[in-house]
């Protein structure tokens, strides 16, 4: 999320988490609002000794060698366990897979067991008391606004209120004769009838909850299930209103396409559908659906991350404000709207993830959830009271996870957004603040694991991510769920099942905070190559994780683009191809194509890339606020840039576009085979191998080195698979891609130490300064990639020509801030 970064004082880069890669007791049931809830209380932690990464005592159950291929350990291979046979004995939780997986967290057993236990007994709360976790799930069938026969049904979670009336349109606003009755769990509830075949509430119609509580204060807040909410367009910072929304069959969107399958890698693109438009203005859901989408597609995405949708606002929180957790941002568009969206994404083959908010909430009472809170206990409560209700560097609220009516509310949020609006998965938003009681703030995780395990650990939020993740993948079993989190926390990525938090992915957020310090705090010639492997290799061997060199928080206000980093005001001026590239742009283009590419073939098991830096958007990102006169300059996507021939923003589109081709043919983001066989120093060169692919990396600002010699793994032929020298990519065309490379065997067979590097057999390739080339094993009888051309040839074929629409905008120009010359601007 936006000032995520904060969560530490400082990152400590290359040790937030563990990596196999080396460079040189029972609790009795607590009853809470008459409901049951496991127990809270947390044992004594064990403590053992500090192991510090890099110098771990025990041998972890899988091993990268930086010279050799991946070694597996078949004694201690897990078994992986359905998560529909879930533990529910003594012995079970005695027995947790991952302690086996990694030894050194044997001395935090205790930790894990106490854990697995208060999941296991509040999975079984809920299986008792509600029927089933599927069932518990479905709690907007039953809250908020739903017809039953004969008229609508509202009802209200609120402990703490005296009296309430449910008031809109419908009524004037006036509830005098619309009061509702509270149960004993809290609940409040009014059924209206309906008037003839006139419904009781018209749909798109507004309405409020209004209660009395305290010394009879009478106040209005909006339904916290509502579906849909609203302000006034023509009112500057109107209050939202609550929008009951139920559209007849003719107005309700049918999809029409099936979910595509679940991609073996993802290649992410992250989006915003608001700052979408190339105008500078609120970007709708179809338009985005109509104009984005196929964009997407074109550079070979596979999957598409959706922020924002969730509705708030404050439309500068960038979407992790959160007011309105059932209802889509209404800025873009209705609910119907979102579904054509996802559907049209579904057709295209792209699968729909969605930035979930269950982090934190807006602290606004009028619009947002914290409007419910009204001084009474925590357990009243959506929220925590006190300090630990609120997060003071974000300034929002924090749920109460041990809370059963909080369960039932974010469950099924997340059920809501499956079964409504068919996402195929979730990207969590701050689990790093969910996992520890001190949110992360001014904590740099250094590795140790006394920094995950310890009475820091927020126990009530891992038991509600190991619910959330059970209930979406029994669900959806081919969901994709990704955790945002900093500190590595181990297990967060391994199964429910093993005792795991359940996540499919964790972002490797080290990789971005690296490469902006080498690009604003190091020459090019004092670039490490260990440093780099590191970054991008540390990482716990079995727990998956998605690499990007940049996001959206690299480039919100106060920063740059990457692009923008490299080559800033020569951008302004320098981007026409119509005359030579200034030596800064040349660098720039280089090296925007270098680290995006290896951050995506090296950095973890899939990639992501944010809206508009596949083509080196320039500038940063600023939503319309006071502090820039509520402009939206800044807050939109330059698609003008990419479109325009002679501009150089091409070339690094058509990079992207031919790197994820290379993946979606080759399947190297999905393979475990990963070495890395040589990283020179001197050189600046990195080779590795993923998959059967070799890639060569020449970061040397002058070398060029011809006849350089690579090891690799398999003899045979080796052909150019993909070159970012080639001319379509804004190179000088240096690679020969009519060249058979044949190897030489190296050394003894089967003894690595007489090898190449520890590689069995090697080839020898030109490698230009500030490129990377791929090459693949060539073998006859199989389909040729005889040049990067080819390789890309899907890629690079007037691109976007039927499937994506261009805007009919000055293509000539770019409007105010990132201008051409005169001279250029008139071709």
């Amino acid at each position: 999320m936006y000032g995520s970064w904060l969560l530490t004082s400082k990152p400590a880069i290359g040790v937030l988490s563990l990596t196999p890669f080396s460079s040189k007791h029972t609790s009795l049931p607590a009853f809470r609002n008459n409901w049951p809830v496991a127990s809270q209380q947390q044992p004594g932690v064990i403590f053992g000794p500090g192991k510090l990464l890099g110098s771990r005592q025990f041998l972890p159950p899988s091993r990268i060698l930086k010279y050799g291929r991946v070694e597996h350990r078949s004694a201690i291979s897990a078994v992986l366990i359905d998560d529909n046979a879930m533990m529910t004995t003594g012995e079970d939780i005695e027995n947790i897979d991952i302690l086996h997986m990694d030894p050194g967290l044997e001395p935090y057993k205790d930790h894990f067991r106490y854990r697995v236990k208060r999941y296991v007994d509040q999975k079984k709360l809920i299986e008792r008391y509600e029927g089933s976790l599927d069932k518990f799930s479905q709690g907007y069938l039953n809250f908020g606004f739903n017809r039953e026969e004969g008229g609508i049904v509202y009802r209200e979670w609120a402990p703490a209120v005296q009296e309430a009336q449910l008031i809109g349109d419908f009524n004037g606003w006036d509830g005098s004769n619309h009061k509702m009755e509270k149960n004993e769990f809290g609940v409040w509830s009014i059924k209206i009838s309906d008037s003839g075949e006139n419904a009781a509430i018209p749909h798109n119609s507004r309405v409020k909850f209004r209660f009395k509580y305290g010394d009879g204060v009478w106040v209005d807040r909006i339904p916290a299930w509502i579906k849909y909410a609203t302000a006034d367009p023509t009112r500057f910072a109107a209050p939202y209103d609550g929008v009951y929304w139920d559209p007849p069959p003719s107005e309700r969107y049918q999809f029409k396409y099936p979910r595509p399958s679940k991609p073996k890698a993802p290649r992410i693109y992250e989006a915003h559908v608001g700052m979408s438009s190339s105008e500078p203005r609120v970007n709708s859901y179809r338009e985005f659906a109509d104009n984005v989408l196929p964009r997407i597609r074109a550079n070979n995405y596979n999957t598409v991350q959706l922020m924002a949708v969730m509705e708030h606002s404050y439309y500068g929180s960038f979407g992790y404000h959160v007011t309105n957790f059932f209802a889509v941002s209404s800025r873009s568009g209705t609910p119907e709207d979102l579904k054509y969206l996802i559907d049209k994404a579904h057709s295209l083959g792209l699968q729909v993830l969605m930035d979930i908010v269950h982090s934190h909430a807006s602290n606004n009472v009028t619009d947002g959830l914290n409007g419910f809170d009204v001084g009474q206990i925590s357990q009243d409560s959506y929220f925590h009271n006190g300090d630990r209700g609120y997060h003071k560097l974000w300034d929002s609220r924090l749920f109460n996870y041990a809370n059963w009516e909080v369960l039932r509310f974010l469950l099924s949020n997340l059920r809501w957004w499956l079964d409504e609006f068919k996402f195929d998965g979730f990207r969590f938003d701050g689990v790093t603040s969910m996992l520890y009681h001190h949110h992360g703030i001014h904590i740099a995780f250094t590795g140790n694991y006394n920094d995950y395990f310890s009475e820091a650990t927020d126990t009530d939020a891992v038991v509600y991510l190991m619910l959330a993740n059970y209930l979406i993948h029994s669900v959806l079993p081919d969901a994709t769920v990704i955790a945002e989190d900093v500190s590595g926390m181990p297990g967060l990525g391994r199964h429910v099942s093993e005792g795991g938090i359940g996540f499919d992915y964790r972002l490797a957020m080290a990789i971005p905070d690296k490469w902006i310090d080498y690009l604003k705090n190091k020459k090019d010639e004092e670039w490490s190559m260990e440093e780099i492997l590191w970054s991008l290799t540390n990482r716990r061997y079995t727990e998956k994780c998605i690499a990007y060199a940049e996001s959206h928080d690299q480039s919100i206000v106060g920063d740059k683009t990457i692009a923008f980093l490299l080559m800033d005001e020569e951008m302004y001026y320098g981007m026409s191809s119509l005359v030579d590239a200034s030596p800064t742009i040349e660098r720039g283009i280089a090296l925007h194509k270098m680290i995006h590419f290896i951050t995506m073939a090296l950095g973890g098991d899939g990639y992501l890339n944010f809206m508009g830096n596949e083509f080196g958007h320039p500038e940063w990102i600023d939503f319309p606020r006071d502090g820039n006169d509520w402009s939206y300059e800044k807050c939109r996507r330059q698609w003008n840039l990419v479109d325009t021939d002679h501009l150089r923003y091409q070339f690094m589109n058509a990079f992207d576009r031919a790197m994820n081709l290379l993946d979606e043919k080759f399947l190297f983001l999905a393979s475990t085979k990963q070495i890395v066989s040589s990283a020179n120093e001197d050189e600046k060169v990195i080779i590795f191998e993923r998959g059967d692919l070799v890639f060569v990396f020449n970061f040397h600002p002058e070398n060029t080195y011809d006849g350089y010699k690579v090891g690799c793994d398999l003899p045979g032929k080796y052909r150019v698979a993909l070159d970012s020298d080639a001319f379509e990519f804004g190179g000088h065309g240096r690679v020969g891609h009519d060249v058979d490379h044949f190897t030489t065997p190296e050394g003894i067979p089967g003894v690595p130490e007489t090898n190449f590097n520890n590689r069995p057999n090697s080839f020898r390739v030109l490698s230009p300064a500030r490129t990377c080339v791929v090459y693949y094993r060539h073998e006859e009888g199989l389909e040729e990639i005889s040049d990067s051309k080819s390789a890309v040839a899907d890629a690079n074929e007037d691109t976007v020509e039927e499937s994506v629409l261009v805007e009919d905008s000055d293509v000539g120009s770019i409007k105010k801030g990132v201008g051409l010359q005169e001279e250029s601007m008139a071709d």
